[in-house]
């Protein structure tokens, strides 16, 4: 008699459990974190979201004081206008700033990354066209003139 398939199932089973519960406490895990961090806040347009750390009190204050604040939240800004871009750039700075919050791995005060940066400038220029469609050529070398050159204290002060 063959007990060759009789000990393959007996093997897999305990591997198949093993399996489940890794992925139970990873998933319990994920959720308990989801929920302590307040994860669905950022999943909304609110600007109160982005004060959830601690750290970003300095950066929501500027912006509740600026020429922005009735026109634009932090996602018009900081997020591409399109779904796909929006929702991408959020994943990626999600786990980005998860990593970075909850190591202690970041600089204080905090900086722009130049990714970021970029997506700030589409923004800027997309929103403002009519006004900057001359201007925004002009800087020497052909290089882009960035808006904040000038017009840093506009969302947030520096």
């Amino acid at each position: 008699m063959n007990d060759a398939p009789e000990q393959s199932r007996s093997f897999l089973r305990p591997a198949i459990l093993a399996l489940a519960g890794l992925l139970g406490v990873l998933f319990g895990l994920g959720m308990f974190t989801f929920v302590y961090a307040e994860g669905a806040s950022y999943l909304s347009n609110n600007p109160e979201t982005c004060m959830n750390c601690h750290i970003m009190r300095e950066q929501f204050d500027s912006w509740n004081h600026s020429s922005h604040k009735a026109v634009a939240a932090c996602n018009d800004c900081h997020t591409p206008h399109n779904p796909v871009g929006k929702w991408a750039v959020k994943a990626w700075n999600g786990l980005n700033h998860s990593w970075a919050f909850t190591t202690g791995n970041f600089p204080e005060p905090i900086r722009i990354k130049s990714f970021n940066a970029d997506v700030v400038q589409a923004n800027c220029v997309e929103c403002h066209r009519d006004t900057v469609s001359q201007i925004i050529t002009i800087a020497p070398h052909d290089e882009e003139l960035r808006c904040v050159t000038c017009h840093g204290n506009v969302g947030h002060r520096r």
